[in-house]
């Protein structure tokens, strides 16, 4: 498919910068249920936080009989402060073939589920100044409804492009989901973290690196 775009949308963990280690968020989750005065939840429920809708949040924390916005800032915060250290160490960092796409003609965002000021903190340590808008989820009940697949915050940076016609780069498929229901192209790249994964529905595009993205354009 043929199209000439105006705005590059990025998805972060996975596309710019590696994954969170998956044990430094359990621990993350340990500390959140620690901070809530819960000293041993199950395991069942250390996945639930980890990813909660907001109504499996309020059954949560109705088990523990906590405020399920205090349950949830609690998670938020030990998430933001594990990545932080995770990012200054250089253990999440930035893929090599993000230096590809830095040097883009059209604008550019970032749209993440991970927390908006953990985006932020990545943007200041890598110095990602070329980035034209960005968007993390706020640390609220909201902000778990608004994650993608939903196009909420999608729709946010394309208004703040204010582009015509925007392509999005993800690798997953509520990257895919999100673009879709915007209505603009999806670019899936398949990293080796996702490697054999299928996806629900098929992407405009599907690449192995981010140096693809110039001859998209």
């Amino acid at each position: 498919m043929d199209a000439e775009y105006d705005a590059v949308v990025f998805d972060n963990d996975g596309v710019l910068t590696t994954p969170t280690d998956r044990e430094v968020l359990v621990e993350a989750i340990h500390t959140a249920f620690e901070t809530v005065g819960v000293t041993n939840p199950s395991d069942d429920h250390v996945r639930t936080l980890m990813g909660p809708s907001v109504d499996s949040l309020c059954i949560l924390a109705e088990t523990y009989d906590v405020d399920p916005q205090e349950l949830w800032t609690a998670r938020e915060h030990a998430a933001i402060e594990a990545q932080l250290e995770e990012i200054e160490a250089g253990r999440k960092r930035l893929y090599d073939d993000v230096a590809s796409v830095a040097t883009l003609k059209t604008a550019t965002a970032i749209v993440s589920n991970n927390q908006h000021e953990t985006i932020g903190n990545i943007l200041e340590q890598y110095e990602l100044d070329w980035i034209d808008a960005w968007y993390g989820r706020e640390p609220t009940l909201k902000g778990i409804d608004r994650k993608k697949p939903t196009p909420y915050y999608l729709e946010l940076a394309l208004e703040a492009l204010d582009t015509e016609d925007a392509l999005f780069v993800g690798d997953s498929w509520v990257d895919i989901e999100a673009a879709d229901t915007a209505g603009i192209d999806a670019a899936f790249l398949r990293r080796d973290h996702v490697e054999g994964v299928g996806l629900p529905r098929e992407p405009t595009y599907e690449i192995e690196s981010l140096e693809s993205i110039s001859g998209l354009l």
